[in-house]
C-alpha cells in the first residue's frame, strides 16, 4: 500500500520526537508490535534521517517510516533519499511541498487556522496536518470541514487514547500521536513494553472499541 492508503487504513500516526535516534528500530518495533504503523520521526532529533533507512532495512513493509517537522527544501530531499516515505511540516512550508511533490511523496502540511489549511491544500499537500489540536479540539475540525469537506485533515498536538476517536468522529482521516505514545523518558528507561501497551490502546480508542 502506498503510505497515503497506510494512514487512511491505520488512523495513527506515531510522531516519535527523540532526542537522539540510536533506538529508533527498537522504538519501531514496539509500536508495530502494539499495532502502530505509520511512523514519523521528527527531524529535531539527532539521527533522524539515518534512522529511517535503518528502521526500513529492519522492518521492510511491516512499516511505513516518513519524517517531521520539515522545515527545508534540503531536508525534504534528504529525507526522500533515505527512504522516507512521507513528511510532515508544523506549518505552511511551500518549498517542502514543492520538493515532495516533484519526488511524488506524499506531504502533510500544518496549519492551525482555516485559511492555512486550504492555503496547504492549494500548494499540493494532499493530508493537511492541523497543529496544534489541542486549541480547537474536534469541535473545530468539524466546523472546518463543514465548509471545507474535501480536506483531508489529521489533528496532531494533544490527542491521545482519551480523545483520539472523538478527532476521527468530528472527520478527521487519521490522527497523529506523539507524546502520549513515546518519550525520551520511556525510550531511556527501555520501556519498549510499556509502549507497545500504549499502541495497543491508541489502536483500540481509534476503532471505538
Amino acid at each position: 500500500m502506498s503510505a497515503v492508503e497506510q494512514i487512511l487504513a491505520k488512523k495513527i500516526i506515531a510522531v516519535v520526537r527523540l532526542d537522539d535516534y540510536s533506538r529508533a528500530v527498537d522504538v519501531a518495533q514496539a509500536l508495530a508490535a502494539g499495532g502502530v504503523t505509520v511512523l514519523e520521526f521528527t527531524l529535531t532529533g539527532q539521527g533522524a534521517i539515518e534512522a529511517v533507512t535503518a528502521t526500513r532495512k529492519a522492518l521492510g513493509d511491516a512499516v511505513c517510516v516518513g519524517v517531521g517537522t520539515v522545515l527545508k527544501a534540503e531536508d525534504a530531499a534528504a529525507a526522500i533519499d533515505a527512504g522516507a516515505q512521507f513528511e510532515v511540516t508544523p506549518t505552511v512550508r511551500r518549498q517542502v511541498i514543492e520538493t515532495c511533490v516533484k519526488r511524488d511523496t506524499l506531504i502533510l502540511c500544518g496549519g492551525q487556522t482555516p485559511t492555512e489549511l486550504l492555503e496547504a491544500h492549494e500548494a499540493g499537500a494532499e493530508m493537511v496536518k492541523v497543529f496544534p489540536a489541542r486549541l480547537g479540539g474536534p469541535k473545530f475540525i468539524k466546523d472546518v470541514l463543514a465548509p471545507l469537506p474535501f480536506l483531508k485533515l489529521v489533528p496532531t498536538g494533544g490527542v491521545g487514547p482519551e480523545n483520539a476517536r472523538e478527532f476521527l468522529e468530528a472527520g478527521a482521516v487519521a490522527v497523529g500521536i506523539g507524546g502520549n505514545l513515546v518519550s525520551n523518558k520511556l525510550v531511556a528507561a527501555g520501556a519498549f513494553d510499556q509502549i507497545t501497551e500504549t499502541a495497543r490502546a491508541c489502536v483500540s480508542a481509534a476503532r471505538g472499541t
